[in-house]
């Protein structure tokens, strides 16, 4: 049985894929999971699993994961009409001259709605009883944001007590949707623009594989030239800049475990996919069947990787 660090992009609704995933994988008992990180929609998927195993094991994750994106999914008919209009609303975006507006300057809706939804799934006094020692250390679950005044990348640790309700709310901070996100004496951003998602700092759970689901393709077919595309392709580079950084960083060691032996390991990384094209305006949206659409994928994607694994 191997052990396994997983590591969760972030990309708004499109992490529904991911969610689909982790509950393929973790109906199987092949391999232990030692580590989760995520970032933004990443951050949720990880914190839902690495809460429901720490509860009750590995059922209990994929009915937190299947429970939050069902609460998450735009079911009435006043969240259908809010949810077109936003989507309809980002598709404009770079064809037609929109107004920005601060998020300051109207209530914090969007945060709003977030803590009510994973406080319907979670509860973070349970979740800081976890974190309090004596603990096994297993699994570890980090949470990437940003720093807006110092530019400095932040991994949010449950080995050292740092997994808060307002940590996975400052992991999904995108501004300008959201305000920045005050924690620890700090105020942070959405964690894409730091570690998207935090990988260099899984080795310290001794995993033998990091499994990375990604969730902005890496590479596209053809050149964008209409305006729309070009805005898609520039927040998928951006979304995969520090994972890149971060499995470069990773390939690095190994090469260096190759080289030099004794107690440096050799750490395998594999990854499950979203490789279909979705605009940048799909990430929010919240309607039932794309959010089970996606879910069924990273099922079904999962199930093709681990089939795929060497005996």
């Amino acid at each position: 049985m191997a052990n396994v660090a997983i590591a969760c992009q972030g990309g708004g609704s499109h992490t529904a894929f991911t969610a689909g995933a982790l509950q393929h994988l973790l109906a199987h008992d092949d391999h232990q999971i030692v580590a989760l990180s995520g970032t933004s929609g990443g951050a949720i998927c990880a914190l839902l699993t690495w809460y429901g195993l720490h509860r009750s094991g590995p059922a209990e994750a994929a009915r937190l994961l299947e429970g939050f994106w069902r609460a998450n999914s735009a079911s009435s008919f006043s969240e259908q009409l809010a949810n077109g209009w936003l989507v309809g609303l980002a598709q404009l975006e770079g064809q037609v001259a929109l107004p920005m507006v601060s998020p300051y300057a109207y209530p914090e809706v969007a945060r709003a709605t977030l803590t009510d939804l994973l406080g319907r799934q979670v509860d973070f006094g349970e979740v800081a009883r976890l974190q309090q020692p004596p603990t096994d250390r297993r699994p570890l679950l980090l949470v990437g944001a940003v720093d807006v005044a110092t530019g400095a990348h932040r991994a949010f640790s449950s080995w050292c007590g740092e997994i808060t309700l307002n940590a996975i709310l400052a992991s999904a901070a995108v501004p300008p949707l959201f305000r920045a996100v005050h924690e620890a004496g700090s105020y942070y951003w959405d964690g894409l623009f730091s570690q998207n998602p935090p990988v260099r700092e899984l080795p310290d759970a001794d995993p033998e594989e990091i499994w990375v689901i990604r969730i902005n393709p890496l590479a596209r077919a053809r050149e964008p030239t209409a305006i729309a595309d070009i805005a898609d392709r520039r927040n998928e580079l951006s979304g995969n800049l520090s994972l890149e950084q971060e499995l470069y960083f990773i390939r690095k060691v190994n090469q260096w475990a190759k080289r030099l032996g004794g107690r440096y390991r050799h750490i395998e990384v594999r990854e499950i996919a979203l490789d279909r094209d979705l605009d940048l305006a799909s990430k929010l949206d919240r309607s039932a069947g794309f959010i089970t659409q996606l879910q069924r994928e990273g099922r079904q994607k999962a199930e093709r990787f681990l089939a795929g694994l060497p005996r």
